[in-house]
């Protein structure tokens, strides 16, 4: 398995990456010091294609074993069905020195961890990410959260895991959509920080469509790189880390406007990074040639890239002024420079947003 460590002094991780090796996750908890009380956290559509061989590791390594299955979908992860954690927790007398494993997508990792960090003021979380999306991003970096029906992530906390398990098999049952909403989040690293990883993106698109082995491990590994250096050097978004947030003010609103039923993330966030992308160049700060090979790239990988027509730009910004990253009544935004390259920058208007529908 390939190792990347994730430094964060005593909270320091690893994130193990390997081909069918959900199998071994019980002796892998063995490592750790947690006691026989464990939980596992999933929703019925993972858990039918790896519920049982993941229980049966756990169980095998002699764990007495809770289940807990949510709903799924973006609209169960919410202060609701983290209340259903909690109660199944305490009735199986999960204790302070007890762990949860989160198996699935964004939205199983996000709540798990949750839930991890106030069950009796926090106990350990390990993450096995099943979609591509949670693999290069959601499970990674410690932040957790459910939505509110004004926001996405509005309620959280910073907690990291003890360890992030990553299986690349478990791509091969992953819808195609949901397999292209990853590639959203994986794009955004390109942007962001890395323009010969763009470069790869744009020049192996057919192997990494084609789940080509060595092309994805190779795309999950630079994205986790990428995220774990991020957040070592800044775990609690003082600065460095809200370049991770790159298409996600717009993104996010997006998926709060339409209530989490229209847009996968990936797919909102994709629509983001080049409605952002077009901010920058409105404010001078990039080129149109780099804008057009964002969005080509984009629209490559069969993602969305245009503001749906739908949507009016009145009601997004609306919602993007109660944004986490919106300080003092001003809307901050992650705007690309060049490929490779981002700034924060604050003086973004309403007026300048609402001139987007029409370019």
């Amino acid at each position: 398995m390939q190792k990347i460590r994730v430094e964060l002094e005593e909270r320091s991780y690893n994130i193990m990456i390997g081909n069918a090796v959900l199998k071994d996750i019980g002796k892998t908890l063995e490592k750790f010091e947690f006691s026989n009380k464990i939980a596992l956290i999933s929703n019925p559509t993972v858990y039918k294609f790896y519920g049982e061989k993941v229980s049966g590791a756990i169980k095998a390594a002699g764990y007495d074993l809770t289940e807990v299955l949510i709903p799924d979908g973006e609209e169960y992860k919410s202060l609701a069905y983290t209340e259903k954690i909690y109660e199944s927790l305490l009735k199986a007398k999960l204790d302070r020195h007890s762990a949860l494993v989160a198996l699935g997508g964004g939205v199983i990792g996000d709540i798990t961890g949750f839930a991890a960090s106030t069950y009796m003021r926090g106990i350990d979380f390990i993450q096995v990410p099943t979609t591509l999306l949670a693999q290069v991003d959601s499970s990674v970096g410690g932040k957790t959260g459910v939505n509110h029906p004004l926001g996405k992530n509005m309620i959280g906390s910073f907690w990291q895991p003890r360890l992030v398990w990553i299986d690349t098999a478990t791509l091969e049952t992953l819808p195609r959509r949901e397999f292209l909403c990853g590639l959203g989040e994986v794009i955004k690293y390109g942007v962001i920080w890395d323009k010969e990883f763009f470069a790869y993106l744009e020049e192996n698109r057919d192997k990494i469509l084609k789940l080509d082995p060595e092309a994805l491990t190779h795309i999950i590994r630079r994205s986790c790189e990428i995220k774990s250096e991020v957040v070592s050097k800044d775990e609690r978004e003082s600065g460095l880390r809200a370049i991770l947030n790159y298409g996600h003010t717009i993104g996010h609103a997006i998926e709060t406007i339409t209530g989490y039923k229209k847009y996968l993330h990936g797919e909102a966030v994709a629509i983001g990074m080049y409605m952002e992308a077009k901010l920058s160049q409105q404010a001078g700060l990039i080129d149109k040639e780099e804008v057009s090979r964002i969005k080509a790239l984009i629209d490559s990988y069969e993602l969305p890239s245009e503001m749906p027509g739908e949507i009016s730009m009145k009601d997004l910004t609306e919602i993007m002024q109660i944004d986490k990253k919106t300080i003092g009544g001003k809307m901050h935004f992650v705007l690309p420079g060049k490929i490779g390259s981002v700034r924060i920058h604050g003086g973004i208007k309403a007026e300048d947003i609402n001139s987007l529908q029409n370019n």
